[in-house]
Parts: C-alpha cells; structure tokens; sequence
C-alpha cells in the first residue's frame, strides 16, 4: 500500500526525500520494477521510472536496484529524489476562478474539467490550490495541509467544490461531509442501459491491489480492504447504448462513482482509467465506430459533472444549495446521444 509523505522523514538518507513508498502484495508474481512502478504512478513514463533507476533512486528493502529488477511479494519499495516532493512547494498562480457564491466565510467555485485540485505528482502546477492561494490570504489547512480544501473533485470531472476561509468554518463543513449531511449529487454519461429506474450501491472501497491508479469494490472476506461507500443513482435518461444518471453520494470516496458505477456494469463513458474509452456496449458497424469516436472527441474525459451542492452556512445555520449547469461538452455528448438513438428508434 501507498504510505503518505511526512516531513519528519526528510532527513534520511543523505538528505533524499521519499516521494513514493509501496508494500508489494503477498501474491505478487515475478515482475521487472519499472513495469511495477508504472501501474503505481501517475503520470510515470518507463524512461523516467528507469532513469531514478540508474541515477540509485529506487530502493527495495533498503538498497538500491536496477530496473530489471523483479519485484516479489512483501518487498518494500521506495523512490526517493533529492528534492521534496513538489506538491509541499505551493506556489500562488493568478489563475481566474469562476465563483458561484462567495462571504467571509466561504466560498463555492465550479471547477472546470482539466483542472487538477492540489498539487500532486505530475502536477505541481496550475492547480485549484494554486489559483486559491493566490486570490486568498490565510486560508486554512486541512488534515492533509491543502489550504481551504473541505472536500475534492477528479481533475477531469467539472463541477461544484466549497472553499473554508477560516479554521470554523473547515471544522463546520468537515464534519458536515463526514456526518453525510451535506448534498452532493452529480450528472454522469455510463456505457449501458441500466435496467432499475432508481437503486442504491452499496460496496467498500479500497485501492486496486494490481493497479494504484484504480480503485475497486471489496466484498464478502475481503471487505475489511476498502472503506464503506454508498452511491443512490437514478435514471434521467435512456439514451440506447448509454444512460444518463443523477448520483448521490452518501460517502465521498476516491473515484466513488466510477468504481460504484463500473461495480454494477456501466463504467462511465470515456473514463479511460477505468475502461470506458473503449466502446463497451453497441453493434460492429464501422459507422457506429466512427459515431462513439466523434462522441470521444467532443468529450475528451469521463462523462460526469458534480451538479448540485448542499451544506449548512456554518454560521447563519441556513441551508445553502447550488446548482450548475452541464458543462458544454458533457452537454454536447449527449446531444449526440439523443440524436442516435432518436434515429434508431425511427428505424
């Protein structure tokens, strides 16, 4: 599993810094490290991985190997640069934000899909955090030191997000997330038509033991791997090969509803990193090909926009609620939907 990054660690080894830490799985085949590490790292290319490779960066139980190593079950890898870890480095970006509601306490921004929250690895810039730092002075950390974060988005997902500007009201709105008073519903495009017009998923959620850039449902003995989650979806739209969805989240889980909606079959349309970029319902007619590709260019990202947001003003105690509109992609794929199966039902 991942370990998280603490500054205490910073002096270790000659002043190298940990940026990833990993325990092998106990069934984990014979596999060379820089093909290992490439399901584990975002934004890694294979020469990059063997680069820190040959420069002594990667370590196994303490020592340093060469990329053609084989990883085996409990080996602990480590990578470790002589630089921190750039997303401790935040930097203010005059980036313009579009707020929806701003007071002293708070502040609601819709987020574009493209943009990445906090800095991260692969992305040290340009992010929702940069912007904000920026614009605001003071604003207030969270458990995990991003300043003014309550809660977050994927980058390529748009949508609604609530900014705290003072400790309080982070505490407020914290525990109205974790206590799952909050509203948060989002519009998604899935690959299938779901047959329920409305039905709840519920299914623990933990990171997939073959590939850390996924998650993954754990049930019956192995459901003490993941924490519990709960998404309630409801059918806007039958759109044939596709589905337009309203989801509510109980819980906010990394990558929630992508891995709820994958769980029950309908993985949302061109979410490359869970198998939706590929054309996963429809006919063999090179026409239909050429209609699905078009849809893909029009939205280059998963098809799913966080709508509508819901909390209690941690000050006034009145009931605030936002509502955004469909990004024009998003909007545009849809289009596209209706028209299609408008012509197959004429047929």
């Amino acid at each position: 599993m991942m370990e998280d990054y603490t500054p205490e660690n910073q002096e270790e080894d000659d002043d190298l810094y940990e940026h990833y830490a990993f325990t092998a799985e106990k069934g984990q085949q014979p596999l060379r490290i820089d093909k290992y590490l490439m399901n584990f790292i975002e934004n890694a290319t294979r020469n990059k991985i063997q680069a820190a490779a040959k420069n002594g960066n990667i370590y196994v139980n303490d020592s340093p190997v060469k990329s053609n190593y084989k990883v085996k079950p409990f080996d602990k890898i480590r990578v470790l640069f002589e630089h921190p870890p750039y997303e401790y480095l935040l930097t203010p970006e005059n980036i313009p934000l579009d707020i929806v509601y701003e007071d002293d306490d708070l502040l609601v921004v819709n987020k574009e899909a493209g943009m990445v929250v906090h800095p991260g690895h692969g992305n040290y810039s340009g992010t929702l955090i940069n912007a904000l730092i920026y614009h605001f002075d003071n604003l207030p950390n969270n458990s995990s030191n991003r300043p003014g974060l309550v809660h977050r988005i994927d980058k390529d997902t748009s949508g609604l997000l609530v900014i705290a500007k003072n400790e309080e009201t982070m505490a407020h709105l914290s525990k109205q997330f974790f206590d799952k008073t909050s509203e948060r519903e989002y519009v998604a495009l899935v690959w299938g038509n779901i047959e329920e017009d409305e039905g709840t998923i519920e299914g623990n959620i933990g990171r997939h033991p073959k590939n850390r850039l996924q998650n993954t449902v754990f049930e019956g003995d192995e459901a003490d791997k993941g924490k519990p989650a709960v998404t309630h979806y409801k059918v806007l739209e039958r759109l044939g090969y596709v589905t337009l969805v309203s989801c509510k989240l109980e819980t906010g889980r990394t990558h929630q509803i992508r891995v709820h909606m994958k769980h029950i079959g309908h993985t949302l349309f061109n979410d490359e990193r869970y198998g939706g970029e590929k054309i996963l319902k429809g006919t063999t007619f090179t026409k239909y090909k050429q209609f699905v590709d078009n849809c893909f260019k029009v939205l280059p990202r998963q098809a799913l926009h966080a709508k509508t947001l819901g909390f209690e003003h941690p000050k006034t105690g009145k009931m605030l609620r936002f509502d955004s509109e469909i990004p024009e992609d998003m909007q545009a794929c849809i289009e596209k939907w209706r028209q299609y199966s408008k012509h197959q039902a004429d047929e």
